[in-house]
């Protein structure tokens, strides 16, 4: 991570604002891959760094194998490119060739769930084109005049981001709610072009239903939601609870 960081500098992948620099890793990353690989080779993607570790693993969907990858990387990649990436030990597998119709599968998947608006909400900021919490959007169109109204609604956090979820899963696939869960929130700042943006980072856990069998695999590839080069939108498979399985025998 502290390489990433150098080389984000060097090649001036980050903001400075007098004495502060903004550095976003998720942007460093889709530099980074982008230069030693291709653009658009290898995405969506996640990185996965364990708490207060400096080193962590990077995994995404691509439609090359490893060995190609590291071809790649050993003609096209910079020396600092290297330093951060060790792609001598990359390693890929083959992701099923095909997915059955009502198939459950577990998830785990940080997505960035934001709205682009397509009409003005008539808010401070808030006008047609702007990109907002999808939280924040719920709140404003439902409950305008009253600033605490989602807090007796019904409407929190978790179930906003799950129908937000659901809408981009449809009709490849059904989101099970009940089983479904926001595992982790903070608000992030981002880098993009000459400027910043603060917004959501969330995490989902849970099980989805495959629905079209024929376009699952190009939901993986293509990755959920918004600002998938740059680090979210990876749906990261994962079996189904055995607590959940036994539950569901049961009912």
């Amino acid at each position: 991570m502290g390489k990433l960081a150098y080389c984000a500098g060097e090649r001036g992948w980050l903001i400075q604002r007098g004495h502060d620099v903004e550095f976003d890793e998720g942007r460093a990353l889709h530099h980074l891959v982008s230069e030693a690989f291709g653009p658009g080779v290898f995405r969506p993607f996640r990185l996965l760094v364990p708490p207060g570790g400096m080193v962590g693993s990077l995994y995404g969907y691509c439609r090359s194998n490893a060995e190609t990858l590291r071809r790649s990387g050993r003609m096209y990649a910079f020396p600092e490119h290297l330093g951060v990436l060790d792609i001598e030990q990359l390693v890929g597998k083959p992701m099923p060739a095909s997915w059955t119709e009502g198939q459950r599968i577990g998830f785990d998947l940080r997505v960035r769930p934001v709205r682009r608006l397509n009409d003005n909400l008539g808010h401070g900021p808030f006008r047609k084109g702007t990109e907002v919490d999808a939280f924040l959007v719920e709140a404003l169109r439902r409950f305008s005049d009253n600033p605490g109204g989602m807090a007796g609604s019904g409407h929190t956090r978790e179930s906003v981001y799950l129908d937000w979820l659901a809408e981009r899963l449809t009709p490849v696939a059904e989101l099970d709610r009940q089983a479904t869960r926001l595992a982790r929130f903070q608000r992030a700042r981002v880098l993009r072009g000459s400027g910043s943006t603060e917004g959501p980072d969330a995490t989902l856990h849970g099980v989805l239903r495959v629905r079209n069998p024929e376009r699952f695999s190009t939901l993986l590839v293509r990755g959920v939601g918004r600002h998938r080069a740059y680090g979210y939108g990876m749906l990261l498979l994962r079996p189904v609870s055995r607590q959940r399985q036994r539950r569901e025998h049961v009912l």
